[in-house]
């Protein structure tokens, strides 16, 4: 039994099937995995339990072989139910109302197939809740992380009332009117989920005040607290990995490509609300009014494709790359190439790039946080400008020494690049040190130690 558990659609380690039959595990990184280490090194949790879903064949494989790593219960959810859960639901309901991305003279359709895949969302969530009464000790700290998992307080609530149950939610939270979208019964299913927790968190004010402000929330909230734990990053694992040598090794490349130039740096995954399409109409604005910097300035871009099993976004990578193509054709010149886009996942790349950068750009329609805004001024050797939509969650933090802009105005955009390539270094450099003490103050251990404590406390 566990005292503390974590629950989440994708777990700490995942795994490939080798030529010989033999099954490969890999470990991964980021916030979660430090955060419950960190529990475990304290001496909190050393009967802690990470549940998890198999996400491919190969992990499905190590659950019906019994391969397991320590603290970490991994579920073979039927593929078809789980895709409708994942894809059907998680990915193309609850991300495009939370993150307003519907063209609403078409979308959303609410037929017979939602429900079906609604029906697969709620089993999903159930598998999950089952699964964290079984492991749960009396009393135990239950951490459930984000949209994929909203109907798992209220239904594990219902299993074990005697847990104390968390939900926190990594992206923005809709507003009324967008949420209002979904049918009543599903809206109501939804808010009653997400108030069987003791507490819910959002990285920021703003997403905590959208989620208060329904009217559902409003009637319904008086046993569950609404907390903000704005999400940081590890200075010194960052600067580590950016200083690797095969980083160092990209890094000459790329300095040997752009030159003497300054550099324009983004990284992003191809998701709709990043707003790289605009990003790049920006760029394209100021070449052709400030002809000045035509010869003088590269756009690094790293675009990692995201969810190319959804239409919509293959379209979109697709037209990122398409668009850096037209605008290399138009401003280009044999020794000048104004984008330089990778459209891959290349991590050394992008910490190269972030080395680079002399201004980041930060321009997404609706973030939950947005931590490459918060790498990038760890890490940059010279210091960056950091141009900043005041729609990412990061804003809230960082908007005192950010340029920030309206990520749907391309032209505010554009003079905003042209304010930032102009920046005088000592003004840049002292912009960045506040905007890496900023981006640090609440690194991935202490943001989930944070969380585990405020429910203890509850």
């Amino acid at each position: 039994m566990a005292s503390v558990l974590v629950a989440s659609n994708r777990g700490p380690v995942s795994y490939t099937v080798r030529d010989d039959g033999s099954l490969d595990t890999r470990r991964g990184g980021g916030g979660l995995v430090s955060g419950l280490s960190a529990v475990a090194s304290e001496g909190a949790a050393e009967d802690g339990l990470w549940v998890c879903a198999a996400l491919g064949d190969a992990d499905r494989e190590a659950v019906r072989r019994g391969v397991a790593e320590p603290g970490v219960r991994m579920l073979d959810i039927d593929p078809e139910v789980y895709a409708d859960a994942y894809n059907g639901i998680a990915n193309s309901v609850l991300w495009f109302l939370h993150h307003h991305l519907y063209d609403i003279p078409r979308e959303p359709v609410f037929d017979a197939a939602f429900r079906r895949r609604w029906e697969s969302y709620r089993a999903y969530n159930r598998a999950f809740a089952e699964a964290l009464a079984e492991a749960a000790d009396d009393g135990a700290a239950v951490l459930v992380q984000d949209y994929h998992l909203a109907l798992v307080p209220g239904q594990l609530r219902a299993l074990r009332p005697d847990l104390r149950i968390a939900h926190f939610t990594h992206t923005p939270w809709a507003s009324p009117q967008y949420l209002g979208m979904l049918p009543d019964d599903v809206h109501h299913e939804l808010v009653e989920g997400m108030l069987g927790a003791d507490e819910v968190g959002f990285h920021t004010r703003a997403w905590a005040s959208a989620f208060l402000a329904d009217p559902l929330v409003e009637r319904a909230a008086d046993a569950t607290r609404v907390a903000v734990h704005p999400l940081g990053v590890d200075a010194g694992e960052l600067r580590a990995l950016a200083h690797r040598p095969e980083v160092d090794e990209r890094l000459a490349a790329l300095r040997a490509e752009v030159g003497d130039r300054k550099t324009i740096v983004r990284v992003d995954r191809t998701e709709l609300s990043k707003n790289i399409l605009r990003g790049l109409l920006a760029y394209r604005e100021l070449l052709t009014t400030r002809p000045e910097w035509r010869g003088r300035v590269v756009h690094l871009a790293s675009a990692y494709p995201s969810r190319q099993d959804l239409e919509v976004y293959r379209a979109y990578t697709a037209s990122v790359g398409e668009l850096a193509e037209r605008i290399n054709e138009e401003f280009g010149t044999p020794d000048w190439r104004p984008v330089l886009v990778s459209v891959q996942d290349d991590f050394t790349r992008s910490l190269a790039a972030y080395r680079m950068a002399d201004v980041a750009l930060v321009n997404p329609v609706r973030d939950g946080m947005n931590l490459v805004a918060k790498e990038i001024p760890v890490v940059s050797d010279a210091g960056c400008a950091l141009v900043l939509s005041r729609e990412a969650g990061a804003y809230e933090e960082l908007r005192a020494d950010a340029l920030t802009v309206n990520p749907y105005d391309v032209t505010g955009t554009a003079e905003a690049l042209h304010e930032a390539l102009s920046m005088p270094a000592p003004e840049r450099a002292d912009r960045t040190k506040r905007l890496a003490a900023a981006a640090t103050a609440l690194p991935p251990q202490r943001w989930f130690l944070d969380q585990l404590e405020a429910l203890r406390a509850l």
